[in-house]
C-alpha cells in the first residue's frame, strides 16, 4: 500500500516541489493550501502528482496557524487514506520584511503563529498516528521547512527569524521524544531560492544577491526537494538541519 503524507502550503514554491517529491517517492499526498486564490494552484499540483506518479491526492483548504483547522485537515486526511500517517512536511510559511520599531504586534503574531504555531499544531495532531504504527522498519517522518534566518540573524526579520529558531529547537526536541518510536525528525533551512518573491526582483538586485553566495547563484526549489528526498530515505538521520544554501551560512 502506498504511504500518506501531508504537506502544508504546498500550493506553490518550496511546498510544490517538494510536494512532487513526495508523489515521486510514491506517497499518496495531501496539499493543503490557505487562501481561496490558491485553490487553482493546489489543484493543479495534486493533479499533476496523480498523473505523473500514479498515487492519490487530496487538496485541503486550512490556515495551520489555527488549531480546528488543523484537526480539519488531519481529520480529512484519516478519512480518505486511514489511520497510517507516514509523512508530515511542514511547510507554511510567511513573512513581513519590516523593521522591529515600525512593525504591528498583530503582524508578527501572524508571522509566529504561521511559522511556528503551526507546527506545533499539526505535530500534535498527527504524531498519536504515527506512533500507532511506526516501528524500526516502516518509519515515519516528520520534516519542516525552517531557514537561514533560523541560523542566523537577517535585517528587517526578526519575528521570522525568531520563529525558524523555534522550528529548530522543536525540531530537535521531538526528535529525541520519539527516536524509540520509529519516527524521525528534521528540518531544511534553506538559502536563498529562486522563488515568486525573488522572481519580482529586478535583474541588478539578483545579481548582487547572487554575488553574496559562494558558489555564486540562487538555489532552485528542487534543492529543497532533493534535500527532502535524502531526509526520507536517510533512515539513520533524526535532529538534523539540513540546509542547502551555496555555502551564504556554515551551520
Amino acid at each position: 500500500m502506498a504511504k500518506t503524507a501531508i504537506i502544508t502550503g504546498g500550493s506553490r514554491g518550496l511546498g510544490k516541489a517538494m510536494a512532487f517529491k513526495l508523489g515521486e517517492l510514491g506517497y499518496n499526498v495531501v496539499v493543503n493550501y490557505r487562501s481561496e486564490k490558491s485553490k487553482v494552484l493546489a489543484d493543479d499540483v495534486a493533479e499533476q502528482i496523480k498523473s505523473q506518479y500514479g498515487v492519490d491526492t487530496l487538496v485541503v483548504r486550512a490556515d495551520v496557524s489555527k488549531y480546528e483547522d488543523c484537526e480539519a485537515l488531519v481529520k480529512a486526511t484519516v478519512e480518505k487514506f486511514g489511520e497510517n500517517i507516514d509523512c508530515l512536511v511542514n511547510n507554511a510559511g510567511i513573512t513581513n520584511n519590516c523593521n522591529w520599531i515600525d512593525i504591528e504586534p498583530a503582524a508578527y503574531e501572524r508571522v509566529i503563529a504561521t511559522n511556528l504555531v503551526s507546527l506545533l499544531h499539526m505535530t500534535h495532531l498527527v504524531l498519536p498516528y504515527m506512533v500507532n504504527h511506526s516501528s524500526k522498519e516502516e518509519q515515519c517522518n516528520v520534516v519542516s521547512t525552517s531557514s537561514v534566518g533560523g541560523l542566523t540573524g537577517v535585517i528587517n526579520q526578526a519575528d521570522y527569524c525568531a520563529a525558524k529558531s523555534g522550528v529548530i529547537g522543536l525540531t530537535r526536541a521531538l526528535a529525541l521524544e520519539y527516536a524509540g518510536k520509529g519516527i524521525r525528525v528534521n528540518a531544511i533551512a534553506p538559502g536563498m531560492i529562486m522563488t515568486d518573491m525573488l522572481r519580482g526582483v529586478n535583474q541588478d538586485e539578483l545579481n548582487a544577491l547572487a554575488a553574496t553566495i559562494p558558489q555564486g547563484y540562487i538555489g532552485d526549489p528542487a534543492d529543497i526537494a532533493g534535500a527532502l528526498g535524502y531526509i526520507l530515505t536517510a533512515t539513520y538521520l533524526t535532529g538534523q538541519v539540513i540546509s542547502p544554501n551555496g555555502g551564504f551560512v556554515l551551520a
